[in-house]
């Protein structure tokens, strides 16, 4: 597996050879650095970790510094480790849209937007209690029953309810490469990805 660090621009549409217009997200991938090599005997396991986005010093601390002055580069804002990475990793060593080519499928990883504290309504699409008669008050988008009463005289855990909703790690499998723009480090890939502009996402291969 290789994955590349990247940062969501936002979405357009183009157009393909077939004259079919398809919706499409530009992402950003700055140059990615091996910044740290992992192995069984050292660390108990192998892995490399990368690191994109440039990092003014001073916004880093000194253990950042240090940590990237290994791999003679200097302090990025967004690291991440790789299990099982495939190609040569040399510390130090850096891989950007170059390692993508047009047409291929990719899965991207990223954070959606936060929707903060939702209803039913909102958060599992339920249609509410119903109507407003018969002396229902500001009971339009309410949940309605929870469960039985006297057994089990609770309410079971995984029940649809308001909360939290969004913010979460999503994983969009089998997203098509459209365009590989190697001069100004783009990427365009089919369809949307989780976040908004500017999140950062993992493109995996």
């Amino acid at each position: 597996m290789i994955s590349v660090i990247g940062k969501k621009v936002g979405m357009t549409a183009i157009f393909t050879e077939a004259g079919k217009k398809e919706a499409c997200t530009v992402v950003s991938c700055e140059p990615n650095v091996v910044t740290q090599i992992k192995s069984e005997g050292t660390d108990g396991y192998n892995s490399i970790q990368i690191a994109s986005v440039e990092k003014k010093e001073k916004s880093s601390n000194k253990p950042e510094m240090g940590h990237y002055a290994k791999a003679k580069t200097t302090p990025k804002r967004v690291a991440l480790e790789i299990r099982d990475f495939d190609g040569d990793a040399g510390l130090g060593d850096s891989f950007g849209v170059e390692v993508f080519s047009e047409g291929e499928f990719v899965d991207v990883v990223g954070t959606t937007k936060g929707k903060g504290f939702q209803g039913v309504v909102k958060r599992h699409g339920f249609s509410g209690v119903g109507e407003a008669t018969h002396g229902q008050h500001n009971r339009l988008r309410a949940p309605g029953s929870l469960g039985a009463g006297s057994t089990p005289s609770r309410v079971f855990k995984g029940t649809r309810m308001g909360g939290q909703m969004g913010n979460t790690r999503v994983k969009m499998q089998n997203l098509r490469i459209l365009k590989v723009d190697a001069d100004n480090n783009m990427v365009v890939i089919s369809g949307s990805i989780p976040g908004h502009k500017g999140s950062y996402v993992v493109i995996e291969k």
